[in-house]
C-alpha cells in the first residue's frame, strides 16, 4: 500500500511533512542550490521525454493527450518507476517540479498514475 504522495513546486520551502523529496524534472531548476535544496533524490529518468514536454507546453487543451502519452512512457520505463513506487510504499514522498503551472504538470499525472486503484 502506498504511503502519502504529495506534490509541491521545488521553489516552495521544504517542510517536515514532505517526507522523502523527489525532483522529477529532467532539468535542474533555475536558482535552486543543490546544497540547500533538501532534495533527497533527483529522478530525472522519470520525467517526460524532451519531445513530449516540448509538444505539451503546459497547454490545458493538450492535457488529456499528454497524460496518455506520459503514461505510455512511464510503462516503458519501469526501472525509475519501480524506484519511486518502492519508496512510496515505505515512506511519504513529495514529488517536486519546477513549472509555474500547478494543475497541468508531470507531477499531477505521475501521482495519479502511481495511486491508480489505491483508493
Amino acid at each position: 500500500m502506498m504511503k502519502l504522495i504529495n506534490i509541491k513546486r521545488v521553489y516552495e520551502p521544504a517542510a517536515a511533512a514532505d517526507g522523502y523529496r523527489v525532483l522529477i524534472d529532467n532539468l535542474w531548476p533555475r536558482g535552486v542550490s543543490r546544497a540547500n535544496s533538501k532534495i533527497d533524490l533527483w529522478l530525472k529518468e522519470i520525467a517526460p521525454s524532451d519531445a513530449l514536454r516540448k509538444w505539451f507546453g503546459h497547454e490545458p487543451a493538450k492535457w488529456p493527450e499528454f497524460r496518455k502519452r506520459y503514461v505510455k512512457e512511464l510503462e516503458n520505463n519501469r526501472e525509475p518507476v519501480g524506484v519511486l513506487a518502492a519508496k512510496a510504499k515505505s515512506a511519504s514522498i513529495t514529488l517536486l517540479y519546477a513549472a509555474k503551472e500547478e494543475r497541468y504538470t508531470n507531477a499531477v499525472a505521475l501521482k495519479a498514475w502511481l495511486t491508480r486503484g489505491a483508493d
